[in-house]
C-alpha cells in the first residue's frame, strides 16, 4: 500500500470546494424558506432587490444582472406583474424597450427582504468571530471576482426555469 501524496502546507485542504458547495446549497435552501414566508422565491427576491436599487432598468439589463437570458426573465416579470409587485412601461428613450419599476406593493417588500437577508447572514455566519467574518467575506469576494461572477447573479438563476411562481 502506498502512502498518500504529501499535501503542501500552503495548499488548500482537500474538500474545500465541496465544503463551499455544501454550505452554499444549505444557505440557498434556508434563504428560500425565509423568503417563501413573504410569498416569494429567491429569484423574485433577487429581481425585487435589483429593481429597488435600479428603477427604470430594461428587461435585458435585469436579465444580465441576474445572470440569465432575456427570454427567461419574461416569465419571472409576468409573475411579478400579475402579483402587482412590478410594472413595465415603454421607455421614453427607446420605445422598443420596457422600463421596469417596483409598484408600491413591491417597494413595501424591500424592508422585510432586507431584514430577512440580515437575519440570514447572521445565522449563516454565527460560528465565526466578527474578524473571521470579514476575512471570509474578503476571500469569497476574491474567489467570486476570479471566477468572473456577477455581483447580483446567482448561478442557479441561469440553470433553472423561472416559470414557477411562489405558491
Amino acid at each position: 500500500m502506498t502512502d498518500p501524496a504529501p499535501v503542501h502546507p500552503r495548499a488548500a485542504p482537500p474538500r474545500t470546494a465541496f465544503l463551499l458547495a455544501q454550505l452554499g446549497a444549505d444557505a440557498a435552501d434556508r434563504f428560500a424558506e425565509r423568503v417563501a414566508e413573504l410569498g416569494l422565491t429567491p429569484r423574485d427576491a433577487g429581481a425585487i432587490r435589483v429593481l429597488g436599487r435600479s428603477p427604470g432598468i430594461s428587461q435585458r439589463e435585469l436579465a444580465t444582472r441576474l445572470g440569465t437570458t432575456p427570454s427567461r426573465i419574461v416569465p419571472l416579470l409576468d409573475s411579478l406583474e400579475q402579483r402587482a409587485l412590478v410594472e413595465r412601461s415603454r421607455s421614453e428613450r427607446d420605445r422598443r424597450n420596457y422600463e421596469l419599476s417596483l409598484t408600491g406593493t413591491g417597494q413595501a417588500l424591500l424592508a422585510p427582504l432586507r431584514t430577512i437577508a440580515e437575519a440570514h447572514q447572521r445565522e449563516v455566519l454565527a460560528a465565526l468571530t466578527p474578524e473571521e467574518q470579514v476575512q471570509l467575506a474578503a476571500l469569497l469576494a476574491k474567489l467570486s471576482s476570479g471566477g468572473r461572477l456577477l455581483p447580483d447573479a446567482h448561478p442557479g438563476y441561469a440553470a433553472q426555469s423561472i416559470d414557477a411562481p411562489a405558491s
